[in-house]
């Protein structure tokens, strides 16, 4: 750091680290956090081998993968609120420990109960990793040079998160389901060593007066939803008393957190980071991101096995272009909003696309080519690559570096719940209509549905007659097409959200500048320059640009127009 540097940057506490310090740092961060993102997907290709091993249902199915997402959502925001309150690394490495005693246990269990629990451990050490990979990553680079940081943390998110299908496919043909949960231990233990080298926080203490009553809120306001589309449509009518106690118990949830957030010191999420435009609109960006990544993730490897009927290691190959798309994108996408400054058009194509792939996915069938459905996952890929990261940046980008562990966390919850209750919503939906297909089509060929367990319980279909396994494997085939099309819907919000945005220029500076003191003479200012006219002339409109912190000039450039000139600064 050069004494122009420790002068002018008005946060030298958390340190300007140099592009070799930065690196050595995110290698750990990166590492441990890709290591748990592809245990939440490489599930996902063996789980039809595991459901059938373990004697699990449809609806079961979905469950494994969503007690994870579930209590990944749930304490997302949790750790972030913690990250601002107590020292980063020793949580990031308590959340590695939770990964790996969740890993074990998952391995080691031999029913789909037991699965869950440990499973849902995953889960609350994949929020806490979540939340602390961005909230450090923000405390030691600014937002103008995050962009290149992100796009390589996105890309660690877009590959993990998609590439786990291909791993479980080949661990689960040549190892065993089980090892699919064992492999994830040792790198995460060599991640926690990195981690325990080159990761050095100062710690600024400060009073820890923590919002407990806003945590169990927000997690009840998160947890409803889901429980009430798991159930609904199966155990009871979609419009019930049940649905109504569902839905009032969120709203009430939902009500009370704000109403307790408004009155405590230390609020579990700031409300006025919420109360911030561009955080509302990317909040709605990123569920649509959450929705689309979590189901392409999930549902596109079941439905290479129980549509296509092909093994796990080719249902996870077959996914390929949705991790190149993904991975390009978000890599691509992170550069271009360092080199520029601008990161809205890159998020405008990027829901575009996403909006494009999704809708065109919602028309696939059975007897849909390979080729086709691989052109739409790219497309796709493209969309969400563009969006993960670029909705925290743009987020990080106007809040205080106080804040900055809360907001990240508070974009990343809603990432998370779109995904939960998206995959959670989508995986009933799912159920329901393959039940009802594989009951109409035993019918339509004088076969007893029972013979289908009830049509479409199991998913253990090696014992089956081939007519009937035919049946249940057009049934699938048929019923995904529905699912994408939810996702179309819930991304076209995601689009006008990013339309209607107004974009803020990147600061290069770790914190917000403070605000100038206008009662303070400034000598160094002239006559001709000093002056304020009662309608608000320049020096009031200048002040009212200098307030406005999230859209204030980058330090070091002298336009006081607020604006930041890529050109230029180029």
């Amino acid at each position: 750091m050069t004494a122009a540097d420790s002068r002018t940057d008005p946060a030298p506490a958390p340190g300007r680290l140099s592009h070799r310090e930065v690196l050595e740092v995110m290698a750990g961060l990166l590492s441990v956090l890709g290591t748990a993102l592809v245990s939440t997907t490489i599930v996902s290709t063996a789980l039809p081998t595991i459901m059938a091993d373990l004697d699990g249902t449809q609806r079961q199915y979905t469950w494994v993968i969503t007690a994870s997402l579930l209590a990944m959502t749930i304490s997302t925001p949790i750790w972030g609120k913690l990250s601002d309150l107590f020292d980063k690394k020793l949580l990031v490495q308590l959340a590695i420990i939770m990964f790996v005693v969740g890993s074990i246990g998952a391995g080691l269990s031999v029913a789909v109960a037991p699965m869950m629990a440990f499973r849902a451990v995953q889960g609350l050490a994949m929020g806490g990793l979540t939340a602390l990979t961005q909230s450090i990553m923000a405390t030691i680079i600014s937002p103008r040079e995050r962009g290149r940081y992100s796009g390589y943390m996105g890309a660690v998110m877009a590959v993990s998160t998609v590439s786990g299908p291909v791993l479980g496919g080949i661990i689960t043909d040549h190892l065993g389901w089980r090892w699919c949960f064992f492999v994830v231990i040792p790198l995460a233990l060599v991640s926690s060593v990195v981690l325990q080298r080159t990761l050095r926080l100062p710690h600024v203490r400060r009073p820890v007066r923590f919002d407990y009553v806003g945590a169990v809120l927000f997690a009840v306001a998160a947890a409803l939803p889901m429980l009430w589309v798991t159930f609904a449509g199966q155990d009871y009518a979609w419009l019930s008393w049940e649905t109504a106690a569902f839905l009032g118990g969120t709203v009430a949830a939902a009500a009370l957190a704000v109403f307790v957030e408004l009155r405590v010191p230390d609020p579990m999420v700031p409300l006025r980071v919420l109360g911030n435009r561009t955080t509302a609109l990317m909040i709605i960006t990123a569920i649509g991101a959450g929705v689309a990544m979590f189901t392409g993730g999930t549902f596109m490897t079941q439905y290479f096995q129980l549509a296509g009927g092909f093994a796990p290691t080719t249902a996870g190959l077959m996914t390929i272009p949705l991790i190149i798309a993904q991975m390009l994108s978000t890599t691509i996408s992170g550069q271009l909003v360092s080199r520029t400054g601008r990161w809205k058009p890159i998020m405008v194509i990027s829901a575009v696309m996403l909006v494009i792939g999704l809708f065109a996915l919602s028309t696939i069938d059975h007897a849909t080519a390979y080729p086709l459905v691989a052109v739409y996952m790219f497309v796709m890929g493209i969309g969400v690559g563009g969006l993960l990261q670029n909705t925290v940046l743009a987020v990080q980008n106007t809040v205080a570096l106080k804040d900055m562990g809360a907001a990240s966390a508070t974009v990343a919850f809603f990432r998370s719940l779109g995904g939960a209750v998206g995959v959670s919503m989508l995986g009933a939906l799912l159920a329901n209509h393959v039940q009802q297909r594989v009951v109409d089509g035993l019918r339509s060929i004088g076969i007893d549905p029972s013979l289908a367990g009830g049509g479409g319980g199991s998913l253990d279909l090696s014992a089956l007659p081939p007519a009937v396994r035919q049946v249940i494997h057009f049934a699938y085939g048929d019923s995904f097409g529905q699912l994408f099309l939810v996702a179309g819907i819930v991304a076209a919000a995601s689009l006008v959200a990013v339309i209607i945005v107004v974009e803020q220029p990147l600061r290069d500076t770790i914190d917000l500048k403070p605000a100038p003191d206008r009662s303070v003479p400034n000598p160094n200012r002239t006559p001709a320059t000093a002056g304020v006219s009662p309608a608000g002339g320049a020096d009031s409109g200048r002040a009212h640009r200098d307030s406005d912190a999230s859209a204030g000039p980058v330090q070091g450039h002298p336009s006081s127009s607020g604006r930041t000139p890529a050109r230029r600064a180029r």
